[in-house]
């Protein structure tokens, strides 16, 4: 791993000055943080496709209209000369950077619209706990959750408007899709088929079945996608070739989308490592903790309602008592959203198995809902940093640092109380480990997804995976559709380990004291962007000193 990380830095820094060479070698244009301000909203203005019968048009004559357009504010942004810019301004040129690889990676190699009928799913009933769903969508989605039941006049109306799109969109899917990737054909049909279940309990929302252009929009658009559902079926027993996207793409999408330094063997190799890890450290918490009494599992309401509100109230304290970070005054409500109910134990699912054990293994990972609650009430300064960055580049940082903080706040003492509950955490990093390296091998096309899906049940410990297979299905095929984010929670948490070892180093190196405290605040004030990059920016005019490291080969 020596070799690796050190490996991994000089990408990275490589990759950052890519962003001076492109500016000098190439025709000057305007070069203040303003002119990257203004072409981030050119780029995202451009990024929403123009619309055809009432629906966002992705059909190929569209696509490959606009194709010279998209060049032209490439090539824009690539004349931008960052030489003499800040740190944070120059990671957020590496962003929009990102972005616009993402959409030539679209282009060129995923195409959603072509080959996964997923993508023509409307209908969201839950927020995601990352900042924007995951996995490829549309332009026109409708999310269900931001509606209040019963609806005013705006809201209905604008639920009226967006409802309108499903039927044409429904049917350029129809003529878009011609792709030939068989798993996510036939995977796909189910969450098209989903939305059919999402529209039907939306006409049971208080006051739907009472407005009669609203029941009947609703009507016609399951109608629309019954028949999408039909077509699907119809045409899956044509698709024969694969889904995975190969090792080479993978690799370019990895270094130039979501800006994670590391190949796909590098990967695998992560993977494999930290799956090794997480088991034989199991093996060593069930040998130290043999003598203590056994997990027991809230098997009633009461039960877990007690477990759950005790849970909550000890997670917090903890994290305000140890000054593990700054604690804000919107942190308890986010959580207390999410705590979670009671589920009968033949319902529970992987997750829910261990919640009804003890929530706070996964009370640490909806360390998600405090960077959404921020995003929301403390929107960051940087009009990139804003929104949720395209393409799920976000996945590394997400998704990393809520699978990071379960260890980090178990190893500052989190279940000192209960020792055992350490077990549970080492569960979980089995768990994300296999189905992670499942998915590299499935976007390898050395195996199928139900083969990556035997990974990943075969290597969860105490066979939690195995109870529920519906879980399992839409982890394998999330992770098909969107290349890298099933390893993002094992990756980003390393890459979160690494900017955690860098920030520490330096400050030592310049004679102050570490905090995690600084560390954990300093990322959320860095925000959601990818910790290759954010490590940069935190440790501000340190670079010379990572520049030494690689040198003299340090890590």
């Amino acid at each position: 791993m020596k070799y690796c990380y050190s490996i991994s830095r000089l990408i990275l820094l490589l990759m950052f000055s890519l962003i001076c060479v492109l500016g000098m070698s190439q025709q000057k244009q305007i070069n203040d943080y303003a002119s990257l301000v203004s072409l981030f909203k050119d780029w995202r203005a451009f990024e929403k496709p123009s619309m055809l019968k009432g629906a966002p048009d992705y059909t190929a004559l569209n696509l490959n209209k606009r194709w010279p357009a998209f060049k032209l504010l490439q090539s824009k942004l690539n004349r931008i000369d960052t030489s003499s810019w800040t740190i944070e301004h120059k990671v957020d040129w590496m962003l929009v950077w990102a972005e616009m690889n993402g959409y030539d990676f679209n282009h060129r190699i995923l195409k959603p619209w072509n080959r996964d009928p997923a993508f023509y799913k409307t209908i969201f009933t839950e927020r995601s706990d990352v900042p924007a769903h995951e996995g490829p969508t549309h332009h026109a989605i409708i999310d269900v959750w931001k509606y209040t039941f019963p609806l005013s006049m705006a809201e209905k109306n604008n639920l009226i408007n967006q409802l309108k799109v499903i039927e044409p969109l429904n049917e350029q899917a129809k003529l878009n899709l011609t792709g030939n990737a068989k798993e996510l054909w036939i995977a796909g049909i189910s969450d098209i088929q989903s939305q059919i279940d999402d529209l039907n309990d939306l006409l049971a929302k208080p006051g739907v079945k009472d407005d009669g252009v609203l029941h009947n929009i609703i009507q016609q658009s399951m109608a629309s996608t019954q028949k999408l559902v039909k077509w699907l079926e119809a045409e899956s027993i044509k698709k024969t070739g694969p889904s995975g996207i190969g090792k080479e793409n993978y690799n370019w999408y990895a270094k130039n989308v979501h800006l994670v330094p590391m190949t796909w063997d590098d990967q695998v190799v992560l993977l494999k490592r930290e799956l090794s890890r997480a088991w034989s450290s199991l093996k060593l918490e069930e040998h130290r903790n043999r003598n203590l009494p056994m997990l027991t599992e809230a098997n009633t309401v009461s039960a877990y309602d007690t477990l759950k509100e005790k849970s909550v109230r000890s997670f917090l304290k903890f994290l305000d008592q140890q000054q593990l970070l700054t604690m804000k005054n919107y942190y308890e409500p986010a959580l207390r959203e999410h705590e979670g109910r009671f589920v009968p134990k033949d319902k529970r699912n992987f997750f829910l198995i261990t919640m009804h054990y003890d929530p706070r293994p996964l009370y640490s990972h909806f360390y998600h809902w405090f960077e959404l609650a921020q995003m929301d009430l403390e929107p960051h300064v940087s009009e990139i940093r804003r929104e949720p960055l395209l393409y799920n580049i976000f996945d590394s940082r997400n998704e990393g640092m809520a699978t990071a903080v379960e260890e980090t706040f178990m190893n500052a003492g989190l279940y000192d109380d209960d020792p055992r509950v350490r077990e549970l955490v080492y569960i979980l990093i089995a768990q994300r480990a296999a189905r992670g390296l499942g998915s590299l091998y499935a976007h390898a096309n050395e195996m199928t997804m139900e083969e990556a899906g035997k990974i990943h049940a075969q290597y969860t410990p105490r066979g939690w995976m195995k109870t529920e297979k519906e879980l399992l299905k839409f982890e394998q095929h999330l992770y098909m559709r969107q290349p890298g984010y099933g390893t993002s929670y094992i990756t980003g948490k390393h890459l979160i380990d690494e900017a955690m070892a860098e920030y520490a180093r330096a400050m030592e190196l310049l004679g102050k004291k570490f905090s995690i405290k600084d560390f954990l605040d300093r990322m959320n004030q860095i925000g959601s962007v990818p910790p290759a990059i954010g490590a940069l920016e935190l440790t501000g005019n340190n670079i010379g000193i990572l520049k030494a490291s690689i040198k003299n080969n340090m890590y």
